[in-house]
């Protein structure tokens, strides 16, 4: 019993480091923001391939499922359904469900806003 209690308390302790945070921030182009070092003028687009979050100045880059997700919802914005040809509104924000390591987020949700 004296050796279970320890590691039943390790189990609890990383099973609370596992769940999901959730981050919000400005959505931008992670292949663009690489090549300036700022989210200066990186804004995400329909086109975009590969993601990033800027919370606050930190960057997040997004896992592959998280490009997938954020490309997809870009896509099918309620301001893309009635013309797709339009340009994406500069700016967008997102609030990303997901867990962080070594400043990538592997995605769990994501909803534009």
């Amino acid at each position: 019993m004296k050796k279970l209690l320890p590691l039943l308390t390790l189990s609890i302790v990383f099973s609370v480091l596992a769940f999901a945070d959730t981050f919000s921030g400005k959505l931008i182009d992670e292949g663009c923001y690489a090549k300036q070092q700022s989210a200066v003028g990186c804004d995400a687009t329909s086109a975009t391939k590969t993601f990033a979050l800027d919370v606050a100045g930190k960057i997040y880059r997004f896992d592959a499922m998280g490009n997938e997700k954020a490309s997809t919802a870009l896509k099918s914005r309620a301001d893309q359904s009635a013309d797709p040809t339009k340009s994406v509104a500069l700016g967008i924000m997102a609030k990303v469900e997901g867990t962080e390591h070594e400043g990538q987020l592997k995605v769990t949700s994501l909803e534009v806003q």
